[in-house]
């Protein structure tokens, strides 16, 4: 796993950059996901079932906060690997700059206000009952290092958008370590119960916030930038902010189906129905952390590429990304269909929640194979710098097709009717999605080869 410069993106073989690019990522994920995955596990021995659900409740707000980081880092990647791709320098190291700084006043104006309203946010987000108290514990500390989360995530898509995956990876790899270390100190140790849970999260983001400020700060990155390149560019800012409101639309779309996913569940199983769910949720970011990985480092490839005028390169990674990922998204369908009672009792001894969790995994999964072409898909028009197309794909799968369905199919299947909207509306999407990539490739990037 050599590190690859930003040259090399437009000249190594496809399949051998792309293993280059997305084994690192996916190790990242992995890792992240693993992280998430055993903290919910900790929680739940050390805390409590309740507290499972408390943490799934406040990730709505703190995921979308945390989001504006992250959609600032990709549409601003996106520029800057087409950039490095025209070799123009001067527009990556300006669009950089202005990352920062939208980064540093988005997410200290949202943590703010999230703040400021914490009452009236966490019942709206499903936290009623006995699951409001360690929710709104849990959330005041988070919100306290979202704008440090900012910062990570926008500086590792940067990394990535530079070429070099191994430190990206390294970006991802501490805050997961590093949390579940202080989940043993905070919690197991000292006993700090949700707080310890919380400042456990915050901390290991402070520890990746200092490596990501070392990276940039040395001679591994390319982009070094001076203070006059912080001020606003009216023309960097719209471009990253078309191309950012497309991650952010996703994600804020992500923070929505929490909300209604919770509320819907509590209304027809209560407290036992929302851990269900956490639980699913949780082996959602864990088990397609293959194909994540693998779309992650599609990306940077296909936007150089595009900004060089390959286009031989592009179709020829768009083809390869989907293989590899709908291979890798099989073998995770195959191991969820058969195990999801033993991943349930990973989390909890509640008998009630055992019960009623793996015939639901099982329905939330029931499409994982083809979901590879959707995600893919949508990344392509992303990376190209084509908001419209990557903003309609990217929320056909939870904003168009999943929200209608969960309240149009429980009025014939009661509860089960909200699980069965995932496996449909993920087939509803990747064949839209499957349209308008075909089509885009058959009129703009045969076409422009021809030519």
């Amino acid at each position: 796993m050599a590190n690859v410069s930003s040259q090399d993106l437009g000249n190594q073989p496809i399949g051998k950059l792309l293993i280059r690019q997305a084994v690192p990522a996916s190790i990242g994920i992995l890792v992240m996901s693993l992280n998430i995955l055993v903290d919910t596990i900790f929680v739940g021995n050390w805390i409590g079932s309740t507290a499972i659900a408390a943490i799934n409740v406040v990730l709505p707000v703190s995921f979308f906060i945390a989001a504006l980081g992250m959609a600032i880092g990709v549409g601003g990647s996106s520029i800057i690997s087409r950039a490095l791709g025209a070799d123009n320098k001067a527009k990556a190291l300006k669009t950089f700059g202005n990352q920062i700084t939208l980064t540093l006043l988005f997410t200290v104006t949202f943590a703010v206000f999230g703040l400021l309203f914490v009452d009236t946010l966490i019942p709206a987000f499903g936290g009623k009952g006995n699951i409001f108290e360690p929710a709104k514990v849990y959330y005041e500390i988070i919100l306290y290092g979202v704008p440090v989360l900012g910062f990570v995530m926008m500086g590792n898509n940067v990394i990535r958008a530079e070429g070099k995956p191994k430190f990206a990876m390294y970006a991802m790899l501490i805050p997961s370590i590093g949390n579940l270390l202080f989940d043993y100190i905070f919690i197991n140790v000292l006993d700090y119960g949700m707080e310890g849970a919380a400042w456990a999260t915050t901390g290991s983001y402070i520890v990746s916030f200092i490596f990501i400020f070392w990276f940039f700060m040395s001679n591994n990155s390319e982009l070094k930038i001076n203070f006059s390149q912080f001020r606003l560019d009216k023309t960097i800012v719209s471009e990253i902010g078309s191309l950012g409101f497309v991650t952010l639309a996703r994600q804020a779309v992500v923070s929505v189906t929490f909300l209604l996913v919770n509320n819907a569940l509590f209304n027809f199983g209560g407290e036992t129905s929302v851990t269900a769910y956490a639980i699913v949720g949780r082996m959602m970011m864990f088990v397609l952390f293959p194909v994540f990985g693998i779309t992650q480092g599609f990306i940077p490839i296909a936007g150089y590429n595009y900004g060089a005028k390959k286009y031989d390169r592009v179709k020829e990674v768009i083809a390869t990304a989907i293989k590899y990922a709908t291979l890798l998204g099989s073998i995770v369908f195959i191991g969820l269909m058969f195990f999801p009672e033993v991943i349930t009792k990973w989390f909890t001894t509640d008998a009630d929640v055992i019960n009623e969790t793996p015939n639901n995994m099982r329905w939330a999964f029931a499409a994982v194979p083809i979901l590879a072409l959707q995600l893919i898909g949508a990344a392509y028009f992303q990376a190209v710098g084509k908001a419209l197309p990557a903003l309609l794909l990217t929320l056909t799968r939870q904003a168009i097709f999943f929200i209608p369905l969960m309240y149009i199919l429980p009025i014939f299947y009661g509860e089960l009717g909200i699980w069965i909207a995932f496996p449909v509306s993920d087939v509803l999407s990747t064949i839209v999605t499957a349209y308008f990539l075909r089509r885009e490739i058959k009129l703009n990037l045969l076409s422009k080869e021809i030519e």
